[in-house]
């Protein structure tokens, strides 16, 4: 069965895109931590990070770094954070978190947006990529 992302992905349920190409996607979280909270999923369903490939990891990797300097670019910010985790969704995601302070990054406080706040933000930081 697909991962809710293989799912995203493949357009079958929306999202607010960021960026694409040839082997990862990414959009904004909808249960974020702050404004600007992405996702870098690869395309290939894999559950756990360190069972990607070796090419498919540093894939990912350069892809979040293109993405993360997009985020610091379009999102005031004092740095991005990057979290692997991992445990709520059985396929490898990056989390890119724009941080005012640590608790931005404890996934224990979250910020409530609406269909219109996700939108421009997604426009913001896509037209930093």
């Amino acid at each position: 069965m697909s991962s809710i992302f293989t799912k995203i992905i493949n357009g079958a349920i929306p999202c607010y895109k960021i960026a694409e190409d040839e082997h990862n996607f990414a959009f904004l979280d909808i249960n974020p931590n702050s404004e600007g909270h992405t996702l870098c999923v690869p395309k290939k369903e894999v559950d756990k990070i360190w069972d990607l490939e070796a090419e498919d990891y540093t894939n990912l990797m350069t892809f979040s770094r293109k993405v993360a300097r997009a985020i610091e670019a379009a999102i005031p910010c004092e740095r991005v954070a990057m979290s692997v985790i991992g445990l709520e969704v059985p396929h490898v995601h990056v989390h890119l978190i724009p941080l005012q302070s640590m608790k931005n990054a404890t996934f224990q406080f979250k910020v409530s947006l609406e269909a219109k706040d996700f939108e421009a933000i997604a426009a913001r930081i896509k037209q930093s990529f």
